[in-house]
């Protein structure tokens, strides 16, 4: 059983009652009536991330993972709550200051601020943050229309190199090393951006399992499909040039997860609003394909028209 049959064979039933809670579907719970929005998420060493030793790096990769599913909604994030399980390894002294400071500095990047939380020791590290912003609408999943447009910000497939760098997996000069091992924990969130999306996005979700993982889950309620153009998916020159040398398969790092870049779905009358958009702010958003009817299959293809499928989807918490 996987994270989304247990939610919807054992809790979506007992929510049904709470509009609010949009089914367990849904990123966040938002309360049109009192304009609050709510999102949590949990962070399991090992899991969502690789080890400790950066605490600084880490405590704003998760805070900045947790603010994006706000953001992706189209809601400013304002306050966020922090629970931890650890021992005295964790949180030692020197640990708590580097995280400290590192939250300090994202509070000031972000204009969010720490309202509470929870401590218990534990052997095992992890992180609940719960993050809550204000606002009279969101933008929701499954809102998608036939023939929308698919865009994507920013580019992929950077953390998931520089996840495999801190595992040894594959080995870089240091210039590189440094430039995707910051991906990884500094994702490059599209803040700019939020109190725009509501006027041009049909639909939207942040890439945190994956880009195929997360497009599915945008339409699942819908009958949808997709189809993509695996060429005109953004990536860094940088892993460009990896790919180039090592001779490595695009595909096979483009859902891999961790970007938390925006997915989202417009209308064609909203390209031009969209790339004014993009080049008077500086960011990158890409029409990466289109949405299409359920009869057709979703699909990536490459330049020739030719159906590819990636190794994975993307991640998906499995429990038996």
């Amino acid at each position: 059983m996987n994270e989304f049959e247990l939610i919807k064979n054992y809790f979506q039933k007992i929510s049904k009652k709470n509009p609010s809670s949009l089914q367990l579907n849904d990123d966040v719970f938002f309360n049109k009536k009192n304009k609050l929005v709510v999102s949590v998420d949990t962070y399991v060493e090992g899991i969502h991330f690789y080890n400790f030793i950066r605490p600084d790096l880490v405590i704003k990769k998760i805070l900045r993972s947790s603010i994006s599913d706000l953001i992706c909604k189209g809601v400013s994030p304002k306050y966020y709550f922090i629970s931890a399980s650890g021992n005295k390894k964790f949180f030692s002294k020197l640990n708590l200051l580097k995280m400290s400071k590192s939250l300090h500095e994202e509070q000031n990047k972000y204009n969010i601020f720490l309202s509470g939380g929870d401590t218990i020791f534990s052997n095992k590290l992890s992180f609940s943050i719960t993050s809550i912003g204000f606002s009279n609408n969101i933008i929701y999943r499954n809102k998608a229309k036939i023939n929308d447009d698919i865009y994507v910000t920013g580019n992929l497939g950077d953390s998931y190199i520089g996840l495999l760098i801190l595992k040894d997996k594959i080995n870089l000069n240091a210039s590189l090393k440094k430039y995707f091992i910051n991906q990884y924990y500094k994702p490059e969130i599209q803040f700019k951006l939020v109190d725009k999306l509501k006027n041009f996005v049909n639909t939207s979700i942040d890439i945190s399992d994956g880009l195929i993982a997360d497009l599915d889950k945008m339409i699942n309620k819908q009958k949808l499909s997709y189809k993509i153009n695996l060429a005109d998916i953004p990536i860094s020159n940088n892993l460009k040039k990896i790919i180039d040398l090592k001779r490595l398969k695009k595909i096979n790092f483009i859902s891999k997860g961790d970007d938390y870049q925006i997915l989202f779905t417009a209308s064609k009358n909203k390209r031009r609003i969209i790339k004014n958009l993009a080049l008077k702010n500086r960011i990158k958003i890409t029409n990466i394909g289109k949405i299409q009817n359920f009869v057709k299959k979703s699909s990536i293809v490459d330049k020739k028209n030719m159906k590819i499928m990636p190794k994975n989807k993307g991640y998906i918490h499995e429990f038996y």
